[in-house]
Formats: structure tokens, C-alpha cells, sequence
């Protein structure tokens, strides 16, 4: 039996388009880039709906419910739902001409996608303590 030097995860050689990077490579190039900005996102969106509570407190006070907890959770899970959206984008832009530029292409994907989450956040967080719930 001859002698095989490689280990059983080098037995399978991926091929794939010289140029581009493999897809697992583009996947952590955009994961290691945009996780951390979802903190700051959902700090981000945190403080718009903490605003405004503390704008209209004490007539806010009963809007703070179990239901409108639930429902926040709901709204927070929906958010960082949409804000996962710009995988698909980043993950494009690093396939296109564009990938030597994707920096400047992921700011302005957060320059727009955040100020759009935040007014959303602004509205849904304003007509729920109008609504007291």
C-alpha cells in the first residue's frame, strides 16, 4: 500500500474560479466585518426606543406591559433579521469588480442601512407609546 502524506481533509482539492475567493472565505471576510456593527446597531435602536419612553414618561409608564415586552422582543428579532440582509449584499459586492472597493462599499451599506432601521425604529417606538401598548 503506497504512502499518502496528506491528511483525509487535504484528500479533496475544492475548485473553484481563480478569481474569486472561495465562498466560505467571503463568508467570513463578511461575518468577521459586519457582527460587531450589530452591536452598535442594536445599541443603536435600543436608545431610539429608550428615548423615546423617556420622552413621554409618565404617560409611557403604561405602555411598559408584558405584551409590549413580548412584542419589543419580536421587533428586536425582526431587526436583526433585516440586518442580516446585508450579508447577501456584502457577500455580491465581494463577487462583483467591485471587491477591491468593498470598504468603501460597506460604509455606505451602514451610512444607509442604519439611518433606515433607525427611523423605523423611531416610528414603531413612537406610535407604540402613543398607543400606550
Amino acid at each position: 500500500m503506497a504512502s499518502n502524506n496528506q491528511s483525509p481533509d487535504h484528500e479533496v482539492t475544492r475548485s473553484h474560479d481563480s478569481r474569486f475567493p472561495p465562498l466560505y472565505e467571503l463568508t467570513t471576510d463578511a461575518l468577521r466585518y459586519w457582527e460587531l456593527r450589530r452591536i452598535f446597531y442594536n445599541l443603536l435602536l435600543a436608545v431610539i426606543v429608550i428615548a423615546h419612553v423617556a420622552a413621554a414618561w409618565p404617560r409611557s409608564r403604561q405602555a411598559l406591559t408584558l405584551d409590549s415586552a413580548l412584542g419589543l422582543f419580536i421587533l428586536t428579532v425582526v431587526a436583526n433579521v433585516a440586518y442580516s440582509v446585508v450579508y447577501a449584499a456584502d457577500i455580491f459586492i465581494q463577487f462583483s469588480g467591485f471587491r477591491a472597493s468593498r470598504t468603501a462599499w460597506r460604509r455606505v451599506l451602514m451610512a444607509g442601512g442604519f439611518p433606515f432601521a433607525g427611523v423605523l425604529t423611531h416610528f414603531v417606538a413612537a406610535n407604540i407609546v402613543v398607543a400606550g401598548g
